[in-house]
């Protein structure tokens, strides 16, 4: 699930949201504020608990107790699936160059290292910092310069079919959609494209 997405759960659960429609825009909005404006040291919680709080306020929420829950939630089940998927980075990354490439806030390196996955990636490209973002082209070729690997050498796994998969299919590399199950109308960029429903799927379809 998107952060958007674990979003709108939560804010449902305290009777703040009701349809995506409505509270798509909202997160946009608070998802928008905070790139470019955060300083490159602030931590993955206060990430959290600042775009928790701007969400809040586009919703009209104004007790705290309820936006601290919501931040509480999000990041308690964010670190489980991190302890979940260290395992199965650590085994990609014991036969693969693994890299990460993100339309972040500025910030995704502290991120990385305060949830004790830097150390997994070979190169973190965040938007802020590279001045591109997903889905052009250049900011994939930072990543691959980064682990010196071409482009029809790599394969690129995300959940966006607009930022990820386009911007991988134009540099002809080979892209894995992470999706919701049931996927979504109209199926992947290109006929033949794999489709998982979870992280943990990558290994077992890489080395198949």
């Amino acid at each position: 699930m998107t952060w958007k997405e674990r979003f709108f759960a939560l804010w449902r659960a305290e009777g703040a949201a009701d349809r995506p429609e409505a509270f798509d825009p909202v997160f946009y909005r608070a998802d928008d504020a905070l790139v470019g404006a955060v300083p490159i040291t602030l931590s993955f919680e206060e990430t959290v608990r600042r775009l928790t709080a701007n969400i809040a306020s586009g919703l009209a929420v104004g007790d705290e107790r309820v936006i601290a829950r919501v931040a509480d939630r999000f990041l308690d089940d964010a670190h489980r699936h991190l302890r979940r998927n260290q395992a199965l980075l650590a085994r990609l990354g014991a036969r693969y160059r693994l890299g990460l490439v993100s339309n972040f806030y500025g910030n995704l390196e502290t991120v990385c290292h305060n949830t004790a996955i830097r150390s997994l990636f070979g190169v973190i490209v965040d938007s802020v910092r590279a001045g591109f973002s997903k889905p052009d082209p250049r900011i994939f070729m930072r990543a691959l310069d980064g682990l010196g690997v071409a482009p029809l050498d790599a394969t690129f796994v995300g959940d966006s079919a607009a930022r990820d998969m386009e911007g991988a299919r134009a540099l002809g590399m080979r892209h894995i959609w992470l999706i919701a199950d049931p996927p979504p109308p109209g199926g992947p960029c290109c006929p033949g494209d794999a489709m998982i429903h979870s992280l943990t799927d990558v290994e077992a379809l890489l080395l198949g």
